[in-house]
């Protein structure tokens, strides 16, 4: 009999492997040192295996943990402060984001953090100015970390339309320099779970020369570039004035478009600039949920998939989106396509379910250690509990329903327990090395101030949310 760490005993596991869902029955999954060893028949596990521990998770069904591509989780603070407006970035965020302190950010990140952990998110792609906290938080919680820090070198105040950014050099190189830093202390730490990442906000963001410099430095420290690409028309315009172009045909230009990119949103893409960047073989992020709210535009995820490239699922950030929850943007990514295209078979639920999943480790680089469970990767899963209303009734003949209830139906708190390296972040719906309580009661102190210094340039401004307040619609 062989000793191992961990024997998982479910009566359903989704392995994402093959085209599908890679569905299995009647089989227990077997893990040691943090990954995977395979999958026993029910009957013979005991009689091959010994395990320190036993997940007995009866009427569960287990799948490979979420990850959740991109997020900017230091916005949380300001979450639900920038909806239903136009000038999103510049006339509904900026007022409040101006004035913010680091430690609040931090304490936004906390709160987005685990909000994404308890719905089933493992690997976290955060992505924030200051990313120091952030680190050290997930090397306690025991999740996957795969970060950026922002690179910019367009100066932070309000913009508006029909005015180019202004650009301050020296600034951008200390970010840079900032991001590099970073790299140097966290890349690989935790066990190998946190994994650096370089990212210039945007090429409307920051000069050619800096743009391509930080590709240099993410290349030869083979790492990623994380960076929004044609995010939207303020960005098509900025880009159309300096350099008489758009975006995707600049970037393409360059040769600044290739395996070692991952790009997010391609919100003001038309589906040959799409289709470009999926042959460039970089990776998409789709922020379904956010984009919607902040755009009223539903990105092309689906002919960059089809174009051959492979697309990863990102909750954005609370002050657009409202959550950091990776099954409210399977349902999204769903919703909308299908009523983009006017059919719904368009974007099934088992193809949100990859993107969530194997996919979307595709897309980040990450497909041979995670996203999948099969045996040698990182044991990485969670544990879906089937004894909730959102997922009843369970039907296995004719046909199984447990993805359509979970993409269609579920909330989030159907997750119950959380793995990463084989270790429980989160075991029967709490955090096994964070408190919760504690990052609560700490936020609760900040919004007054928040609000107290952003309310002369939110009047000054007096856009739709101010107008709102004024008409008691808030």
């Amino acid at each position: 009999m062989k000793r191992v760490d961990m024997i998982v005993k479910a009566p359903h596991f989704y392995t994402m492997t093959g085209d599908g869902v890679g569905y299995q029955g009647n089989v227990c999954m077997v893990v040691h040192e943090g990954k995977i060893q395979g999958f026993v028949p029910d009957e013979d596990v005991e009689r091959q295996y010994e395990a320190k521990e036993v997940l007995n998770l009866e009427h569960h069904a287990i799948f490979p943990g979420f990850i959740d591509a991109h997020m900017h989780s230091a916005l949380n603070i300001m979450r639900g402060l920038a909806q239903d407006v136009n000038l999103w970035m510049m006339h509904g965020l900026q007022p409040f984001d101006r004035v913010l302190t680091q430690k609040e950010r931090d304490a936004g990140s906390d709160l987005a953090l685990i909000e994404a952990i308890k719905a089933g998110t493992t690997t976290l792609g955060d992505y924030n100015a200051k990313m120091e906290h952030v680190c050290q938080f997930i090397k306690k919680a025991g999740a996957r970390g795969h970060l950026a820090q922002t690179v910019r070198s367009a100066k932070r105040r309000v913009y508006h339309p029909g005015e180019l950014y202004e650009f301050d050099e020296e600034m951008g190189n200390q970010s840079i320099a900032d991001n590099l830093a970073l790299f140097d202390k966290w890349n690989n730490q935790a066990n190998g779970r946190i994994k650096i990442l370089f990212g210039p906000q945007g090429c409307d963001f920051l000069s050619i020369e800096q743009l391509m410099r930080v590709k240099e430095l993410a290349v030869a420290r083979h790492t990623k570039v994380h960076i929004h690409v044609q995010q939207g028309d303020r960005e098509t315009w900025q880009i159309e004035k300096r350099y008489g172009k758009r975006p995707v045909a600049l970037l393409s230009e360059l040769g600044f478009l290739d395996e070692n990119i991952i790009a997010v949103h391609l919100t003001d893409c038309n589906d040959d600039e799409a289709r470009v960047v999926a042959k460039s073989k970089a990776g998409m992020v789709v922020n379904p949920g956010s984009i919607a709210i902040i755009d009223g535009v539903v990105c092309p995820s689906l002919v960059f998939q089809k174009a051959g490239g492979a697309c990863a699922l990102g909750s954005d950030q609370a002050p657009g989106n409202n959550c950091h929850n990776i099954i409210n943007e399977m349902k999204n990514v769903t919703l909308f396509n299908k009523i983009k295209y006017g059919n719904p078979e368009v974007m099934p639920a088992y193809k949100a379910l990859r993107m969530a999943t194997i996919e979307g480790a595709k897309a980040i680089g990450l497909e041979n250690d995670i996203g999948s469970l099969e045996p040698g990767k990182k044991a990485d899963f969670i544990a879906v509990d089937l004894w909730t209303p959102s997922m009843q009734p369970v039907y296995a003949n004719p046909m199984r329903n447990i993805v359509p209830n979970l993409v269609y139906s579920a909330r989030g708190s159907e997750v119950t327990h959380s793995c990463v390296d084989g270790q429980l972040i989160m075991k029967d719906r709490k955090l096994v090395h964070i408190d919760e309580e504690a990052a609560l009661a700490k936020v609760q102190a900040y919004p007054q101030g928040i609000g107290e210094r952003a309310t002369e340039e939110f009047l000054k401004i007096n856009g739709k949310l101010a107008q709102y307040m004024k008409e008691d619609k808030l």
